[in-house]
């Protein structure tokens, strides 16, 4: 089964606690946080202070990714909000094992991410330190987008440097993933797929995220 990571970002904000309730029962394995600074994503969204709002409505795995230019900077801040897993991008202007060590310091699980346009040898230097790479499919910034299937060969590629280097890493997928995009998903070895407007648009959250689920 694929780990189902639903993003808040396309929830009822007005109804935060029974939309967090909802994809619960509904047996999501985590909560997907999207932060954008406005700098490093031409969005803005939230920050620690709401995280730390949400960390009080659920008991699931806070899956916090960080579209931010210096998330160095800010890391305390994200675990002091109830951060599990803490996930930054390698395109960012801190630097990348800095980065990962503060995060492993206050014994997080560290995630990286990359845009479509890196290339996915960027992380090799990395990977033996963390917990999960993030595979952005779409551009980050915005919900909604067009899911890009070409980025899938970056999950093989990942996959026989895990292989080839006995290493334990977990991959993760955000954007455009929905039930018809899931399938093709499915054909390659992810282990944790972002959902945000198929779930939250969804009359049947519960078979939604089935669908999403099963391999």
């Amino acid at each position: 089964m694929i780990k189902i990571s639903p993003s808040l970002l396309a929830c009822d904000f007005s109804n935060i606690a029974d939309e967090i309730r909802k994809v619960e029962t509904a047996g999501a394995d985590m909560l997907h946080l999207d932060v954008m600074d406005g700098h490093f994503v031409p969005n803005i969204t939230f920050g620690a202070p709401v995280i730390k709002s949400i960390h009080k409505c659920s008991e699931l795995p806070l899956d916090v990714h960080l579209m931010i230019s210096e998330p160095l900077k800010y890391i305390s801040d994200f675990v002091n909000a109830g951060a599990d897993i803490i996930t930054f991008h390698a395109e960012s202007q801190s630097n990348i094992m800095k980065t990962i060590l503060k995060i492993k310091e206050f014994g997080k699980k560290v995630g990286i991410s990359i845009k479509p346009k890196t290339d996915t040898k960027i992380l090799f230097p990395y990977l033996k330190y963390i917990d999960v790479v993030l595979v952005m499919t779409v551009e980050p910034g915005f919900g909604g987008q067009k899911f890009m299937e070409n980025q899938l060969e970056k999950v093989l590629i990942l996959k026989k440097e895990a292989q080839k280097n006995n290493l334990d890493f977990e991959i993760e997928l955000d954007g455009g993933i929905n039930t018809k995009t899931i399938e093709t998903v499915k054909n390659y070895p992810v282990d944790i797929c972002v959902s945000g407007n198929c779930i939250f648009g969804s009359e049947d959250v519960g078979s939604t995220i089935n669908k999403l689920k099963l391999r």
